[in-house]
């Protein structure tokens, strides 16, 4: 490994000008790709196996005409202080926006307000339903401008109007948060490097890889039906991580000039050395990311696949161009230690020259943690065992207009629902009576009607509406409470049983679904994957480790750390997003469940980036201790070379994501904030603390490996140490203008 991928240094390093073209070549590809696409279609959201899929797809048989998956609107209307929606006035201003709305050729139906009864018992408050024909994210900007144009001329004679639904559903924007982010990242480049050519080769490679990545999500979103929120996760992961690769492999290239090595020799070991930790870091990011597949929710296998290959390119982009731009670069990126002048350079020299020179932080740190690596320890478990007590209060569920800021029309249109109708009726339910089978299909769907009608927390009941055929009956149920309440769910599972009760022993079936529903079969999906999803992405990854580290313990204490470190951050999410703590300056102004995917989605990115830390840092000590340092000085080693550059891909990935908090999506916004305080954790508790600490304890042990495991497993060289030639092992360097590849 360390070979081949020294080879590709150096090469890419000498025919700069061939690797730069390829990949400016991409860029443009997948850029044209993108600008001729086509607009994105439905992004459908099916949820194979759940009864609410199952409904879904049967009222699309016996329902051809309903439009079951197709977009809603509810405009509610609310009365002027004193005035009713019964007077003649404001009745007549509905009915006219009824007849507005219904003018559209993409609209299935709308429903009066007075002749559907969906006026509140006061007269304060009415909506009429409007159903289209297709989902929201395929509804023309026409058909959204005359909806919002209705409810605009309608507020004009002094009615109160807002739009609920998903009729108005909108791409995700995540402000200017997100470039404050970047230029964080940009500071901690130039402080770490000294140098502000050196600290902008990362920054320019993570843009094009996220580039080539996202334009080519956008170039396939229409076939491969990919919704708004995959790039968006492209974009986070694929900056986060295409920063850091680089940023190992340039700091390495500077560490090997240091040394006296000439500009492609160092190009060329800095890839074999930090380079084989590059690709093993993204295949545990890869790893963690397609097999979120198992879940089986095409959704999220979408977001995960397309991450993953944004993941991939960021480590192509980290192996071939960033030496590439290196040699373009030349003399203009300095030996570690050096800065700029513009930046102080040459006061490290004369502390040198001065005898002044003190040991760096990283070694510092490290060398009290060699020395009291119980207390460290323990504090660091303690630490992260209280950040993680709120996620024994974890509820779990997903967002609806109600997590909707109360600056939008949704949120408003939501609450005026709650307001007339009582907070259930912003989750209706649908039940689906399958009566095919059944000897009396009309019995049927009114014994059904009538046993949920006694069941408790339900407010109102519709009679059955069987179709054309008379064998299937879809019957609206008002829940008590809202949508995302435990009260709606165990409602849910109620009706379920009392329909396998009824049905018991016919071919007949009662089905429940809806957006409420739909949410709660996906909560029960994640939840019931979550552990074969954990044990096979830490298993796979595990054994990945042992070939790295070729360690047994080593593997099993990054993975012990990893759960500490997302359990502790799944508690923090928890305490902003479900408690409220710290909700003002995060931006979220309404508290409830954290959204079902979270836990899984945290699991799979979080493990694959903690072992970005882990490969990084322990790497750099197994070299140290296989070059015949002993293992608590291979420690102390492998911080004074790597501590310094952990913690700036640490905090750069930290800033990065902490810029999707400002995202208008609550789902985005949330992943953003779980995911930099992981990293914090993970990074600053875990494996700048727990991790030197238990290896310290540990000494040989940790680098134990059984005999007969050792030889069968491939000796894959991450350490690099096929390139220590004879001159290293001399102590003498190479000259710098050394031409000649190293045979090994």
């Amino acid at each position: 490994m360390a070979t081949f991928l020294y080879r590709l240094g150096r090469f890419s390093f000498r025919r700069r000008h061939i690797v730069a073209f390829l990949w400016v070549a991409l860029l443009t590809l997948a850029g044209v790709g993108a600008a001729s696409a086509p607009a994105p279609g439905s992004t459908s959201f099916s949820i194979p196996g759940t009864e609410a899929q199952k409904a879904f797809d049967l009222l699309e048989e016996r329902f051809p005409g309903m439009s079951a998956d197709g977009a809603t609107a509810r405009v509610v209307f609310k009365a002027p202080a004193g005035e009713k929606m019964t007077d003649a006035e404001n009745k007549a201003t509905v009915q006219k926006t009824v007849r507005e709305l219904a003018d559209g050729s993409e609209v299935a139906a709308v429903a009066d307000p007075y002749q559907a009864k969906s006026v509140s018992r006061d007269g304060t408050i009415a909506y009429a339903q409007v159903t289209y024909k297709v989902s929201g994210m395929e509804l023309k900007d026409t058909t959204k401008d005359a909806l919002e144009g209705a409810a605009e001329e309608a507020r004009d004679t002094g009615l109160t109007v807002e739009i609920g639904g998903d009729a108005l559903q909108a791409v995700p924007h995540t402000g200017s948060s997100e470039i404050i982010g970047i230029a964080v990242a940009a500071v901690v480049l130039v402080i770490t490097f000294g140098s502000l050519l050196a600290a902008g080769l990362p920054l320019l490679t993570a843009i094009i890889g996220v580039g080539i990545g996202v334009a080519t999500i956008t170039a396939l979103a229409s076939p491969l039906d990919l919704g708004s929120t995959t790039s968006t996760l492209a974009t986070m992961i694929g900056l986060a991580v295409g920063i850091d690769y680089a940023l190992f492999i340039v700091s390495r290239y500077r560490a090997e000039l240091a040394e006296g090595r000439g500009r492609e020799e160092a190009a060329g070991r800095a890839v074999g050395t930090a380079g084989s930790a590059v690709v093993f870091a993204g295949l545990t990011v890869v790893i963690a990311l397609v097999g979120l597949s198992v879940v089986n929710i095409p959704m999220l296998t979408k977001m995960g696949i397309a991450a993953a290959g944004t993941v991939a390119i960021a480590v192509l982009i980290a192996l071939t161009m960033i030496p590439a731009l290196l040699g373009y670069a030349g003399r203009k990126v300095r030996p570690a230690g050096e800065k700029s002048k513009l930046l102080g350079g040459g006061r490290a020299a004369r502390k040198a020259a001065e005898g002044t020179t003190k040991p760096n932080m990283g070694t510092r740190w490290a060398s009290f943690v060699v020395r009291r690596p119980v207390a460290v320890l323990l504090l660091g478990v303690v630490g992260l065992g209280a950040a993680a007590v709120p996620a024994a209060s974890l509820e779990l569920g997903l967002p609806d207009d109600g997590s909707q800021p109360t600056s939008t029309t949704q949120r408003r249109a939501y609450d005026l629902l709650s307001e007339g109708f009582g907070p259930g009726f912003n989750g209706p339910l649908m039940v689906v009576v399958d009566g095919k089978g059944s000897e009396d299909p009309k019995a049927l769907f009114g014994d059904v009607a009538g046993e949920i009608k006694g069941l408790d927390n339900v407010v109102t009941v519709t009679p059955p509406a069987p179709n054309k055929a008379g064998d299937t009956a879809t019957i609206t149920v008002i829940p008590d409470a809202k949508p995302s309440s435990a009260t709606t769910e165990d409602l849910v599972h109620a009706i379920r049983d009392t329909g396998a009760e009824l049905t018991a022993g016919q071919d007949g079936q009662v089905l429940v679904t809806g957006a409420t529903a739909m949410n709660i079969d996906v909560s029960q999906k994640l939840n019931d994957a979550l552990l074969p999803y954990l044990a096979l992405v830490v298993g796979l990854a595990f054994l990945l480790l042992i070939v790295v580290f070729r360690s047994i313990l080593v593997p099993l204490k990054a993975a012990l750390g990893f759960l500490l470190s997302v359990l502790a951050a799944l508690g923090a999410v928890v305490a902003v997003f479900q408690w409220g703590w710290l909700s003002g300056l995060m931006g979220v102004e309404e508290t409830g469940p954290v959204m079902s995917m979270m836990p899984i989605f945290m699991v799979g990115v979080v493990f694959g980036l903690a072992m970005d830390y882990e490969v990084f840092l322990v790497t750099r000590m197994r070299e140290a201790y296989v070059h015949g340092e002993k293992p608590g000085q291979a420690v102390v080693t492998g911080f004074k070379y790597g501590a310094r550059v952990v913690t700036a891909a640490a905090v750069i990935m930290m800033a990065v994501f902490a810029g999707f908090i400002g995202s208008s999506e609550s789902m985005v916004k949330m992943i953003g904030f779980g995911l930099a305080i992981a990293v914090f954790f993970d990074a600053f508790v875990v494996r700048m603390a727990i991790v030197p600490a238990v290896l310290a304890l540990l000494g040989k042990a940790a680098w134990w490996l059984p005999k007969w495991l050792d030889r069968a497993l491939p000796n894959v060289d991450v350490e690099g140490e096929g390139l220590r030639t004879a001159s290293d092992r001399d102590g003498r360097k190479d000259p710098d203008e050394d031409r000649e590849l190293v045979r090994v």
